[in-house]
């Protein structure tokens, strides 16, 4: 971890800062303006490149570029700064809190997996106060939190989140490396067939005229890769799981379009009719579901399961009883 960590400053004590000179361990590999803005909270990220470019801040002596990325053993040097009152801190109800604090389904010195409900984003923009990342850090005030990966707002199950910035680096490799495996559970309208186990086809990003973030299959897009196993059949939808090859956003939902089928309850490409089946049932979720990751940094995998959600379990129920009704 860096060992003379730098004091918090909070916003409501706004004022001038001394020079700090801070020795790097834990958080090499971080570029020195990120680590800057994350340290220095309250401080514009104007001002910061102002520090960097006439060498208020210096690393081992020296000047440095804004890409220069943070080494093991670095004397960095924080000069004064004036930090001005931040933006009021955003409401986070005490149940919310309290059903993230009851959610962690493993955690240990590295890393902790949590069990995102469906419709927590996993972090605040884009029109959403806060998400998961937020949170998690009110709970753990002075705590080392970053998220590993993402996942859709409307998805639940396991989310990662590192502990310390060296596990953030190897699950990242790990990822890179297409060796975290990650297992999903959804279901899809419609009769999917025993022997469609795999879906490739590239996909590409695109905004809609309104905005709003889709993906679709291209040929020119980014190599992509789901295959499925068929769980069991209702009459008019299937209970499937997903193993995710690559990590593209919408990655499951979209493979799902191309092959002909939609997730129940998926609000972006499943159709007006199915969605009004969906509601008129009493399905008001995306039924996907991260029930499993495996971390291969150790022998036997670390592996983490999250059960099905309550709500995802009814969804099943319903679609099948629906074919008595």
């Amino acid at each position: 971890m860096t060992r003379q960590q730098p004091p918090k400053i909070e916003g409501a004590r706004a004022g001038q800062t001394k020079v700090r000179v801070v020795e790097i361990d834990e958080d090499s590999g971080q570029r020195i303006d990120n680590y800057l803005v994350r340290v220095l909270k309250g401080v514009p990220r104007s001002r910061i490149y102002q520090m960097i470019r006439k060498g208020e801040v210096r690393v081992n002596g020296g000047r440095i570029k804004p890409t220069y990325k943070l080494q093991s053993g670095d004397q960095l040097r924080i000069p004064p700064v004036r930090l001005t009152a931040g933006p009021a801190e955003t409401f986070i109800g005490q149940a919310r809190l309290d059903d993230l604090a009851g959610a962690v389904l493993y955690e240990d010195d590295r890393l902790l997996v949590l069990d995102k409900p469906a419709g927590l984003a996993v972090h605040g923009g884009s029109g959403v106060s806060f998400g998961a990342i937020e949170a998690l850090r009110r709970l753990r005030p002075g705590a080392s939190l970053e998220l590993v990966h993402r996942l859709d707002r409307d998805t639940s199950g396991c989310l990662l989140v590192a502990k310390r910035r060296s596990s953030l680096r190897e699950l990242h490799a790990l990822i890179r490396a297409g060796s975290l495996n990650k297992t999903y559970r959804l279901i899809v309208h419609g009769h999917w067939p025993v022997d469609l186990d795999r879906v490739e086809a590239p996909l590409t990003r695109y905004v809609t005229i309104s905005g709003e973030r889709r993906v679709r299959g291209d040929q020119q897009g980014k190599p992509s890769l789901t295959t499925f196993q068929l769980d069991e059949h209702a009459a008019a939808a299937s209970l499937l799981t997903a193993r995710l090859h690559t990590g593209r956003t919408h990655q499951i939902r979209v493979h799902c379009r191309l092959a002909g089928f939609s997730i129940v309850g998926d609000e972006k490409y499943a159709s007006v009719e199915e969605l009004a089946a969906d509601r008129a049932l009493g399905i008001h979720r995306l039924c996907l579901h991260a029930s499993r990751i495996e971390i291969p940094w150790s022998r036997p995998a670390q592996v983490v399961e999250a059960p099905l959600p309550v709500d995802f379990q009814r969804a099943w129920q319903l679609l099948s009883a629906s074919e008595h009704g």
